[in-house]
């Protein structure tokens, strides 16, 4: 297990630096995040059924993107792909490369076999040779605190938050949208942004970012 260790803290230090870029990034794209929700909100309430427009103030939920975006980020993401090893290599590769663009974090529960040598190998089938997956971090932390049982799920949540470090302690987690099964992140950010929930504005800017880097 000792072994490991010093891959899986990096992988951690990997996961929480994505995140303080993320922010940084977020104060200097705030106009372009509201744009894209402005969109996706006109949209959603054009073709709402007679009643379903107010479920949602859209209004209020668009003229937030500023303070939103350019509050400090907590502990943890708020763009976070749950993903396993045990995953096919292409599919988790595409996971790894849409959410890294969007500025999200990939999530393992753990060292495969408590092995840092298979975490390696494993690891080597999505990898080119020498890159650094940055935008893939170990925390079983994230996996509790979300209660996720079945991976891929895609989760934003509507704000930053701290994870709890104790196994007999629970994070208490924003609001949030969660998707899971074999979706694209492109989908799953798209299906956010538009369904108004409570993280929809995030998902807006996030889809944003992914869209800027898609040739």
């Amino acid at each position: 297990a000792s072994a490991g260790a010093p891959d899986a803290d990096a992988l951690s230090a990997n996961a929480r630096a994505r995140a303080e870029a993320l922010a940084r990034e977020a104060r200097t794209s705030s106009d372009e995040a509201e744009a894209h929700a402005r969109r996706y909100t006109r949209e959603a309430a054009a073709n709402a059924k007679p009643g379903e427009a107010s479920t949602f103030d859209f209004d209020r939920m668009v003229a937030d993107a500023g303070a939103m975006t350019s509050e400090g980020m907590g502990e943890a993401p708020r763009f976070i792909a749950f993903a396993s090893l045990s995953m096919p290599p292409a599919a988790l590769r595409a996971m790894i490369d849409d959410v890294t663009k969007a500025g999200g974090v990939v999530a393992l529960r753990g060292l495969p076999g408590n092995s840092a040598k298979a975490l390696t190998a494993a690891l080597a089938k999505v990898a080119k040779p020498g890159e650094q997956l940055d935008g893939v971090g170990i925390d079983p932390r994230l996996f509790r605190a979300f209660g996720i049982e079945a991976v891929p799920t895609y989760v934003v949540t509507s704000s930053d938050f701290d994870l709890c470090d104790g196994f007999d302690c629970r994070t208490q987690v924003p609001p949030h949208d969660r998707m899971s099964g074999n979706v694209s992140a492109a989908y799953a950010l798209e299906t956010f942004a538009r369904g108004g929930g409570p993280g929809a504005l995030l998902a807006a800017h996030h889809l944003a970012r992914l869209e800027r880097q898609v040739p």
